[in-house]
């Protein structure tokens, strides 16, 4: 863990009066403060939860937006299942395996397998980003296009590799992990996330835990996404890896993935 993720430190804000009883009891939820100094500030505002660090040279805020923006235009125009995640996980003809995203971070991986009808369980263990993925959750549950979308996907609070350990009931066919990483990925977007969680976040230094709990939990198949050039998690070696420009799919198969009626 990181000694800025130890010092940083933020506050609840509403960004309306009449949003300033909700904002208390997002506080309450998550030991936030409601006043004094910060470097960062969790706002509730018209458009619902955002994460945003204070300051004049600060980017901007970073939310879930399930409904507009980049993810509804990967929804629409992103290549349904043709898409090089869709193939990782094992989407084909007649196969839609159930599917737990064990680091869910903003849900933009998980939504995109959602909406090629998967079906999703997300963990996510910072309770900030977590907070961001219910509301973010929330408001798509309103919206008559997309609320299909997210009825497939549920999301739990906590540390993956603890719940993966106590799992109860049918185990998920694939999980999916995406561990925090000194990502290479230069687009903006991608460095203001960065920038904004990272002193919450730090980096995932028990990835080879959670690929070991993922192994043993899923029934088919593991499937953890990579910067492209980045080396191997720790442990047990991928049976192939799908490649991309910029990011590379390690896939641990352990059983195929057969439609309904085979």
């Amino acid at each position: 863990m990181s000694d800025e993720r130890l010092i940083a430190r933020i506050r609840m804000q509403a960004l309306a009066p009449h949003l300033q009883a909700a904002a208390e009891t997002w506080a309450a939820r998550l030991g936030l403060p409601l006043e004094g100094d910060s470097e960062f500030a969790l706002q509730l505002g018209e458009g619902g939860l955002q994460l945003v660090e204070l300051g004049p040279q600060a980017p901007g805020p970073v939310k879930v937006d399930f409904v507009e923006g980049a993810v509804a235009h990967r929804r629409l125009f992103g290549g349904g299942s043709g898409q090089m995640i869709a193939k990782a996980v094992g989407v084909q003809a007649g196969v839609r395996p159930t599917v737990l995203d064990a680091t869910a971070g903003l849900g933009r991986d998980a939504f995109v397998l959602a909406s090629l009808g998967c079906r999703m369980t997300l963990i996510e263990r910072q309770p900030l980003i977590a907070a961001l993925l219910e509301d973010g959750l929330a408001r798509a549950a309103l919206d008559r296009d997309v609320a299909p979308i997210a009825a497939h996907m549920q999301l739990r609070g906590g540390n993956a590799i603890e719940l993966m350990r106590a799992w109860q009931g049918e185990p998920p066919q694939v999980i999916y992990l995406d561990p925090m990483f000194p990502h290479r990925d230069k687009s903006a977007l991608v460095k203001k996330e960065m920038r904004l969680f990272r002193p919450f976040v730090g980096d995932d230094l028990d990835a080879p835990a959670l690929l070991e709990a993922a192994l043993n939990l899923a029934s088919h198949r593991v499937v953890v996404k990579r910067p492209r050039k980045a080396p191997l998690i720790d442990g047990a070696k991928p049976g192939y890896a799908l490649e991309g420009k910029s990011s590379r799919y390690d896939i641990y198969p352990k059983k195929k993935l057969q439609a309904a009626s085979e």
